[in-house]
């Protein structure tokens, strides 16, 4: 028995001293792609002239002999104050992508600098030219006279998995090539100020200085270049954010060729599609991009498609969530038709569009309730009346029905209706007057959801509403 519990206890000590090791064994080695990518990728530094504001360090005016005069004088010169208030500085990163000196960094690193300094590894400064920049997709070509400059090879993100090890190399806050690493978090995250781009989000830790860098697979490829970060106190805080390779590549081809960045243009606006509004359109779980609007002299109004078509797949691509749909449109190419499926009345249907060039701005009307006529009960908690001429003018709608009081306990203000809505669309029929909106309401299933079309200041929006009877 004693043999046997030394035999146990000298087995679980191999354990013990054997476990490290086979830890160690299942990490990755990131040495190998650190000593053949760290001589491409540059530090960027920027300096730009800014005008001092001019109610700062403003100077009091002082009786002539103050004995204060001389003290403001030496220690708020307005030379002094004005040479250093239009100086700026910045840093960042970059990576070389050709052995004749061309260079990928983010716009937001170089935007309105008028010097770029790019350093390597071996602390040779080159002054750059900017080639070109877009904002859009905050990618960035600069150029510096160099051969046989070391460059790195491109992968492919659409091949990166969730849960995948990534590296980053930068200059966070100036310390020159530091390297991090962490896993892929998620792939094509939209976000708020950045439609066009399906950002690879990771828990690399990226700070400021890191912006421009690129991002590498295991196998020591760029497969994208670390952008942003998600931050409430300015450092990093395990959300980062990179451009995927494929689009900056794209955009830099583009920029070098042409000057410009040309965009796919579809001409409309779209939504989330909840649970609720999937009911409504007979979907069994929610998903595509709901059609809120169709812009005038639009590939999409030319093509046919309507207010409330769910677009579901663009050009052999599912399209899961409504974020997801604008990188895959400007990235298309102008001037070729997209095929493009829609659900709609419940069924699918594939419709071409024409892609176009995207324009640089596109308005919207403002919107101001101009109510007029008596108002009407309705069968869902909420007044309506019909809607004025200068309204409709002012919208640049022709029909609908103005919502002048909503019941704070009825199905109205549970869907998210407020007065001053102007209603254009229920159950994917037309709301032209307050007859027809009556009409329509008096033959909703009780308990059964429908989409409603909304029209706001912001824009228009469906919504989905559930009569009483649930």
């Amino acid at each position: 028995m004693s043999h046997l519990r030394n035999n146990i206890k000298g087995l679980a000590l191999l354990l013990l001293i054997s476990l490290p090791l086979a830890a160690r064994a299942s990490l990755p080695d990131f040495t190998t792609i650190v000593d053949a990518a760290k001589d491409s990728v540059v530090n960027i530094s920027t300096k730009s002239r800014v005008r001092s504001s001019s109610h700062e360090f403003d100077i009091p005016e002082l009786p002539e002999g103050s004995p204060f005069g001389e003290l403001f004088e030496k220690f708020f010169d307005r030379d002094e104050l004005d040479r250093r208030g239009r100086e700026a500085q910045s840093l960042g990163s970059g990576f070389i992508i050709s052995e004749d000196g061309y260079i990928l960094t983010n716009h937001h690193v170089i935007a309105e600098a008028d010097e770029v300094i790019v350093r390597m590894s071996n602390r040779k400064e080159f002054i750059a030219t900017v080639v070109g920049s877009d904002k859009a997709s905050d990618v960035a070509v600069l150029k510096v006279e160099g051969e046989d400059l070391p460059v790195l090879e491109f992968g492919d993100s659409d091949d990166l998995k969730v849960g995948e090890w990534v590296l980053a190399i930068g200059s966070p806050f100036g310390f020159d090539h530091s390297v991090t690493a962490g896993i892929v978090s998620a792939k094509g995250r939209s976000l708020p100020s950045d439609n066009y781009v399906p950002f690879i989000q990771t828990d690399v830790a990226i700070n400021p200085g890191n912006s421009g860098g690129p991002l590498f697979n295991l196998d020591g490829e760029v497969i994208g270049i670390n952008s942003q970060i998600y931050s409430r106190t300015g450092g990093f805080m395990g959300l980062s954010f990179a451009i995927p390779i494929e689009m900056a590549v794209d955009v830099a081809n583009q920029i070098k060729e042409t000057g410009t960045v040309s965009r796919g243009w579809l001409g409309v606006l779209i939504q989330e599609v909840t649970r609720e509004l999937a009911e409504s359109f007979g979907m069994e779980t929610p998903h595509g991009a709901l059609v809120a609007k169709v812009l005038d002299d639009s590939p999409a109004a030319a093509a046919g498609l309507e207010v409330g078509d769910v677009i579901v797949e663009f050009n052999g691509k599912q399209v899961v969530r409504s974020s997801g749909l604008p990188p895959l449109v400007g990235r298309a190419k102008v001037g070729k038709e997209a095929r493009v499926v829609v659900i709609r009345d419940r069924k699918r249907q594939e419709i071409g569009v024409e892609i176009a060039q995207l324009p640089t701005e596109i308005t919207q009307a403002a919107f101001t309730p101009d109510p007029e006529d008596a108002a009407e009960e309705s069968a869902l908690g909420m007044k309506v009346e019909a809607l004025g001429a200068e309204a409709r003018k002012r919208l640049k709608i022709e029909s609908g029905v103005q919502v002048v009081e909503v019941d704070q306990t009825g199905p109205a203000s549970e869907a998210g209706i407020v007065k001053g809505d102007v209603i254009t669309m229920i159950d994917n029929k037309a709301i032209g007057s307050v007859d027809e909106f009556e009409a329509v309401t008096g033959e909703l299933d009780p308990g059964k959801s429908v989409a409603l079309l909304v029209q706001r200041r912001a824009g228009p929006v469906f919504l989905a509403i559930r009569p009483d009877g649930s």
